[in-house]
């Protein structure tokens, strides 16, 4: 095959046969077989986090061997990688990631020697949703008319207490030293939880994987082409799904959803700003209260890669329920799913409930 290989004494293959590194399955846990080497008989492909690597697998299928950077449990965001993961990057054919995500990874990538690397967010486009004091951006056009259709205040009437807000918010995610919305120019960077976008990333890992790999080129156009397909029947299920809600207002632990909303409909109100990290100011909370009055929202959604103590406490003050939204950012044993397409299904479900679909 034309890509790049290196020479694997007999010793080591053993050792790698007995050691079960192999090709990630299309349904595991997205985890990074965390012993998995970039010096494989296969196509060799480190992915960022789990949504790179579900690409990567689905697209790859037999041919690739795919590392997942992020460990099984660990919040991307925070990840800082090893240098045995940076030897693993270098003897890859090839590296899946979303560049302003997770920064040591994109540093990593940068100084590397990988002949093919592949940025989502140059793949699809990324918009302006979450802000400092959460996911409603009063900036949006699009977003603010639909706030005033669901009985949201105007800017005006809200904007000293957004203002306010928003420097507290400032300040707390100064404290805490990163924020990936800050890296992206407050462009939310969740692309895979819209299947139209994710489709297109897909599409273009393809074409990449039949650049890099020409051997394979065949399969990888049809794996490709059979995810796209299985992607856009996904956004029809939650087109329909969500096409006639009682409500379309929900509450979640961090602004993860703003592309999900934009596609559907909804208004995205979050506890924190893009980064899960921030803690949202006490402004940000009270203004959380009056949206769930105003716009009958019935639950809080948090997540199970962060702590969900202020989701929790907020629903107990405002006598809401809770469940959990997934940003699927990596699968767990407390996933509702073993892949993305079964996590995305529960999160359909779990929006549903909550808005009250007919």
């Amino acid at each position: 095959m034309n890509v790049r290989r290196r020479r694997i004494s007999g010793i080591a293959v053993a050792a790698a046969t007995a050691l079960g590194l192999t090709t990630l399955s299309a349904c595991g846990d997205g985890s990074a077989a965390a012993d998995n080497t970039g010096n494989t008989d296969k196509f060799d492909v480190v992915a960022s986090f789990y949504p790179m690597a579900f690409l990567a697998e689905q697209i790859g299928g037999e041919h690739v061997n795919v590392t997942n950077l992020v460990e099984p449990g660990q919040e991307p965001h925070d990840l800082e990688i090893s240098a045995k993961q940076t030897a693993q990057l270098q003897e890859s054919d090839a590296a899946v990631y979303l560049k302003g995500l997770q920064p040591s990874v994109d540093e990593a990538i940068a100084q590397s020697g990988v002949k093919t690397k592949i940025d989502a967010t140059t793949l699809t486009s990324l918009e302006v949703h979450g802000t400092e004091e959460g996911g409603h951006d009063h900036g949006h056009e699009e977003e603010h008319a639909a706030g005033d259709e669901h009985g949201h205040g105007t800017e005006d009437e809200r904007g000293h207490e957004g203002e306010h807000a928003a420097e507290e918010q400032h300040a707390a995610e100064d404290d805490h030293g990163h924020d990936h919305g800050e890296a992206l120019d407050g462009k939310d960077p969740h692309i895979w939880l819209d299947p139209v976008k994710y489709a297109e990333v897909a599409e273009g890992v393809g074409k990449a994987f039949e650049k890099a790999d020409p051997d394979h080129a065949a399969d990888y156009k049809k794996n490709t082409a059979a995810l796209v397909g299985k992607l856009e029947a996904l956004n029809t299920e939650f087109a329909d799904g969500l096409k006639n809600t009682e409500g379309k207002v929900f509450i979640t632990s961090h602004a993860a959803f703003g592309h999900l909303a934009e596609r559907y409909g909804l208004t995205q109100e979050a506890i924190n700003g893009l980064s899960p990290e921030s803690e949202p100011s006490a402004a940000r909370i009270k203004e959380l209260q009056q949206t769930a009055e105003a716009d009958g929202v019935t639950t809080v959604f948090y997540e199970t890669l962060v702590s969900d103590k202020t989701a929790k406490t907020l629903a107990t003050d405002t006598n809401l329920r809770t469940d959990v939204l997934d940003p699927i950012e990596g699968i767990t044993d407390r996933s509702r799913g073993d892949d993305y397409f079964q996590v995305m299904e529960a999160n359909l479900e779990a929006l549903q409930k909550a808005l009250g679909a007919e």
